[in-house]
């Protein structure tokens, strides 16, 4: 008797589950792409990129376009793009018909991973329009310990470069950067972009920094302190202005090759003391030379020992003069701005090799520029500074938090996102 109820209950159970509706599975719908602004799924996709020597009507004729039409798009889109500079091993996409012709509807050029124009064809209107992708922003951090000297580091680490001159820019009248000493520390907060979340396009703004340079810390915090000029500038942990009347070298990531001496001995002239009233600092051949700070242009010419030269007039009291250019960017008369670039380095005049000689005039006397205490830019007002104080309170926490990477024989930098 067991064994017949028991096989009636297994009977009532497989009769149970028989009993239930079947679920069918609705399969996922598929996601359609937009890019440039198309649907893409509407068209035959074709990306390539431009031949050495090909222009744009042998591409268009290659996607089936005929000569008078694109005579026509080229007439149209004249005020939006210039075809004949388009650019060997520029990227571009083709949206073709979906049939058998494959004929070309839009032309899409890439002028950067972010900057393109689009040519729309695929109708009796013409149209043409210049577009970016949407950037993303992603605040980083990234600290690093100095061995030999900043972009070194930067570059072993896989950093952009960006980042080191950038730095470079911040602490130009602060910290002598071809004087960098083992073991001096940074700290960075700083905006990474993206394109499509992952694909890196540029840096954005170093938001703040930390310096530590022979056992000083210095810190430097971007904040827009006078909003009718609009112009942010770096500032530290007092709010006093990093900014500096000069830049402390007119060449970047140089290094002094000779100082300012006046009883410097020469082997050259029976070691006889010859002064030299300049700072020479090397680099390669064609090395951008930049003004010190803003001022008018007073002399622009060839001369003797000097070779080419410029010679800067900032204001009554100081001037600056740069010698052995190979060649010069400005004229006599020409309003220059600090850290614009007024020629290139070079071998012209008596030199032995290539740098640039840089003198420096304070009352109308050669002095040494490294020994000056020059005056700072305008300082804060006092009224801003309660704000200021309360702006850069987390970015200094944040900072102070980042900790550096462990020593080892080779410079070592540490990155990441920085947590909100």
């Amino acid at each position: 008797m067991k064994k017949i109820v028991t096989l009636l209950i297994a009977l009532i159970f497989i009769a149970c589950k028989d009993d239930k509706p079947e679920i069918k599975k609705t399969p996922p719908k598929p996601v359609e792409i937009y890019e440039y602004g198309f649907k893409l799924s509407n068209y035959k996709v074709i990306n390539d990129t431009i031949k050495p020597g090909e222009n744009f009507s042998e591409i268009l004729d290659k996607h089936h376009i005929e000569y008078p039409k694109v005579l026509e798009i080229v007439s149209k889109v004249k005020d939006t793009f210039n075809v004949r500079k388009i650019k060997s091993g520029a990227p571009y996409t083709i949206l073709a018909k979906k049939d058998s012709t494959e004929k070309a509807q839009v032309f899409i050029y890439k002028h950067s991973k972010v900057r393109y124009t689009v040519i729309n064809f695929k109708d009796s209107i013409i149209t043409a329009y210049n577009a970016k992708k949407p950037i993303q922003t992603v605040i980083k951090t990234a600290s690093g310990i100095i061995t030999n000297n900043l972009s070194e580091a930067m570059d072993k680490q896989g950093l952009n470069l960006y980042l080191a001159y950038e730095l470079s820019d911040i602490y130009a009248w602060t910290i002598d950067f071809f004087r960098l000493q083992k073991n001096d520390k940074f700290k960075l907060i700083y905006e990474q972009l993206y394109i499509n979340d992952t694909i890196p396009v540029g840096i954005g703004e170093i938001k703040a920094a930390y310096f530590e340079h022979g056992g000083k810390p210095f810190y430097a915090f971007k904040f827009l302190a006078d909003s009718t000029i609009g112009i942010p500038d770096y500032f530290d942990d007092k709010a006093a202005n990093l900014r500096r009347q000069f830049l402390k070298a007119p060449l970047k990531f140089s290094r002094i090759s000779s100082r300012y001496n006046l009883r410097r001995r020469i082997a050259f002239y029976g070691n006889r003391i010859r002064p030299h009233k300049g700072t020479d600092f090397a680099g390669p051949v064609g090395t951008p030379i930049m003004s010190t700070a803003n001022g008018t242009v007073i002399e622009s010419r060839y001369k003797g020992g000097n070779g080419n030269y410029v010679k800067v007039r900032h204001n009554g009291t100081y001037s600056t003069q740069y010698l052995h250019m190979s060649k010069r960017a400005v004229k006599v008369g020409d309003v220059v701005k600090q850290g614009e670039i007024i020629g290139y380095v070079g071998m012209t005049g008596n030199t032995a090799g290539p740098h640039v000689c840089y003198r420096f005039w304070k009352n109308g006397r050669q002095v040494d520029p490294l020994k000056q205490k020059l005056p700072a830019a305008k300082p804060m007002k006092k009224d801003i500074k309660s704000t200021y104080f309360k702006f850069i309170e987390p970015l200094k926490i944040q900072l102070d938090e980042i900790g550096y990477p462990k020593k080892t024989n080779d410079t070592i930098i540490s990155k990441g996102e920085l947590k909100n």
